[in-house]
């Protein structure tokens, strides 16, 4: 390679990166790893700020930060977006078969299908000139959609520059409209939604909304923070290239550089079609992205022209769709609770229905304005989604069943536990009960939250027990529960003197905890167990961290911003500095004391990050683990992270891993990793192809 011709060399770059890009996304295959892939890509963008005339619109440093868009402006599609008419049930599924296709192209003609996933996602339309994207588009209406050509750059599995399909016989298109669904998957959605709801922000009802909101922003630095991903389904337009079917196209758009959904078949035998949408529905809540139904297709090119369209639905083509997960039910009431925080969150009490095999009888209303924008009102029979595991949610009101007897319902101005007047920052969706100190539903939470198995580990104290003690008027804020005794729990039903002193013994014990256990436990907002761990190993006193300035807090590897600043305005209150010192007065240890023994340094020098539930430990003793062998755990994943350690049920950190190629081990693969060093590893597992969606 010549490094001196900066022309030769940056398109040298451009390769190498969309080559690691296409192993990654399409054929699960990383060719490099993350410290490699950052090196090409700091000496592309240095390369290019060196000579701006060598930047284009294709380079993969052009993904993120173009301009915002102050409108989006009108994009006429050159072919129609079709809508898919529906089949709700196998038999429907035949009459199309035998009224739609059979009868049109005439009896004994030959016909196979092509099933795909119908994810529910935005459909867009990507254009590319001569292999280089030029425009992408919503469909809108099907006739006109909006350009969000910049927003869909951002998405890292839609090439911006087509691949060379020598693989397939066919030549490069000179010009091609490639379709496709972009969507959001799942675990990525409730993480997405987690992080709305802790910075005060609307949260999205489910994830095809939230794919749309995500990729119709304003600005694309905003869609390029989303998790936003993209599959390949079909074709518009097309010149200099002959594709005469439908499964030759996923096998040609495979080629091009798109994620194409595995799951795709081609069958011959319709019965084969019926039998695979069996399978299908069967395997439905296991999918990690929301699918609403299967696609069928005729795979023949001409039959789907002689066949032709009836208004906006194409003959050729059926959408399978599944049994809704929601149902309708009636809306009993509508109740505030209040969270560790002061979060205000508004519940709906409904009357018992099962979805999806499960019985709901509460769901979510996000916030305030969720319910006003609806015009939800007790007494209304409203539609309720359950989606996967995600929280049931209220969808709306079903108008038409109106009584008139249902009255709205207006979000309190006051805490309905303390009575102190609500708050809701500017440009923030959450209400907030501003007594932090004194409001009696916060302090349940925040000791449910102190005495928990990842903060100070008490046994024997929950919810109920959280309830009574402050019910009781016995503890006023976390560190009173080191001065019960005895004589409170005298007469009290269901406390004999075993119980109560296992209790005690649990809490005397808890002041033994180390320093990070206590910082989890005081409840600081955005402060989990990574986060507690280094400012506890970086300060090393809970004296030394209530004196920290932001400056100081944020120049810890993995306290960013947000972090920092909550953790200066949690010890700027008086009420919590209280807290502290009655803690010290309890001997609870507030210094990190002796350092950790070390059992070895094999894993020196490496990154890791939990997800998941592990078979045969706690997400802290695996991190304890690694910390005793010389390694060290952060709460993201980013390409320094070196391994993604997944038990059962990963949240959006292995989505994130997929994302970066940044290698996974099950809890068996982390063992062997401290055994063997630097070898190989035996419970590395590859992750598999990135989803995609119809």
């Amino acid at each position: 390679m010549d490094h001196h011709d900066p022309v030769r060399r940056a398109a040298e770059l451009r390769a190498a990166i969309e080559e690691a890009n296409y192993r990654y996304y399409v054929l699960d295959a990383p060719n490099l790893s993350d410290a490699e892939y950052d090196a090409l890509m700091r000496e592309l963008r240095a390369l290019e700020a060196a000579h701006p005339e060598l930047i284009t619109p294709d380079s993969p440093t052009q993904r993120v930060g173009g301009e915002a868009s102050g409108l989006f402006a009108k994009v006429r599609h050159p072919q129609p977006m079709l809508s898919l008419g529906n089949a709700m049930n196998e038999a429907e599924l035949r009459e199309w078969r035998d009224t739609r296709v059979l009868k049109l192209l005439g009896p004994g003609v030959p016909v196979t299908y092509v099933v795909e996933p119908k994810i529910d996602g935005l459909a867009v339309a990507l254009t590319y000139r001569d292999g280089v994207l030029v425009q992408g588009a919503t469909r809108g209406d099907g006739e006109v959609g909006e350009d969000v050509t910049a927003n869909l750059r951002t998405v890292r599995d839609i090439p911006l520059r087509l691949r060379d399909p020598r693989e397939t016989g066919l030549p490069l298109a000179s010009l091609i409209e490639v379709r496709g669904e972009v969507y959001i998957r799942t675990a990525d959605f409730e993480a997405l939604n987690e992080r709305l709801a802790a910075a005060g922000e609307k949260t999205f009802a489910n994830p095809r909304n939230a794919a749309a909101g995500s990729l119709r922003q304003k600005d694309p630095a905003i869609s390029a923070a989303r998790p936003l991903r993209f599959f390949a389904y079909g074709v518009g337009p097309f010149e200099g290239v002959l594709l005469t079917s439908q499964w030759q196209t996923l096998h040609y758009l495979r080629a091009l550089g798109f994620p194409v959904n595995a799951d795709a078949r081609h069958f011959e035998d319709f019965e084969q079609v019926i039998a695979y949408c069996r399978e299908w529905m069967a395997r439905r809540d296991q999918l990690p992205y929301e699918a609403d139904g299967i696609v069928i297709k005729v795979d023949d090119f001409e039959q789907q022209r002689v066949l032709g369209a009836v208004q906006r639905e194409p003959r050729w083509a059926v959408a399978f769709k599944f049994p809704a997960r929601e149902a309708v039910t009636r809306l009993l009431n509508i109740t505030v609770n209040v969270g560790r925080t002061g979060v205000v969150t508004p519940n709906a009490e409904l009357e018992p229905v099962v979805i999806g095999g499960v019985t709901v009888r509460n769901a979510s209303l996000h916030n305030a304005d969720y319910i006003a924008e609806r015009d939800i009102r007790i007494g209304d029979y409203v539609i309720v989604q359950r989606a996967g595991d995600v929280i049931p949610y209220v969808v709306g009101p079903v108008l038409h069943l109106r009584t008139g007897a249902e009255r709205p319902w207006v979000f309190p101005t006051h805490c309905p536990a303390c009575g102190t007047p609500l708050e809701r920052q500017p440009g923030e969706a959450a209400w907030r009960c501003p007594n932090f100190g004194i409001c009696p539903a916060q302090l349940v939470r925040r000791v449910e939250h102190f005495v928990s198995r990842g903060a100070m580990d008490i046994a024997g104290i929950g919810e109920r027990q959280a309830e009574l003690f402050v019910t009781m008027g016995w503890i006023n804020d976390v560190a009173d529960l080191y001065s019960l005794t005895p004589e409170h729990f005298q007469g009290v039903e269901g406390y004999g003197p075993r119980r109560v002193a296992n209790l005690l013994r649990a809490i005397e014990e808890s002041k033994q905890q180390p320093l990070e256990r206590v910082i989890i436990g005081l409840g600081i907002r955005y402060v989990g167990s990574v986060a507690a761990a280094a400012l506890a190993a970086h300060f090393g006193s809970l004296d030394a961290i209530m004196a920290a300035s932001q400056e100081e807090l944020q120049a810890i590897d993995g306290i960013g911003p947000v972090v920092a600043t909550s953790v200066v305005d949690f010890f700027s209150r008086e009420e919590e500095r209280r807290v502290v010192e009655k803690l010290r007065a309890a001997g609870v240890r507030l210094s990190s004391g002796a350092p950790r023994p070390s059992a070895g340094a094999n894993l020196a020098g490496k990154t890791f990050v939990l997800t998941g539930t592990l078979p045969t430990m706690t997400r802290d003793q695996a991190s304890d683990l690694i910390i005793a062998h010389g390694g060290k755990v952060t709460d993201s994943v980013s390409k320094k992270t070196s391994y993604v350690v997944a038990g059962a049920n990963p949240g959006s950190k292995l989505a994130r891993a997929g994302e970066l190629g940044v290698p996974v081990l099950d809890e068996a693969g982390l063992l062997a990793l401290i055994g063997a060093g630097d070898g190989n590893i035996e419970g590395e597992r590859s992750l598999p192809p990135a989803p995609q969606t119809q």
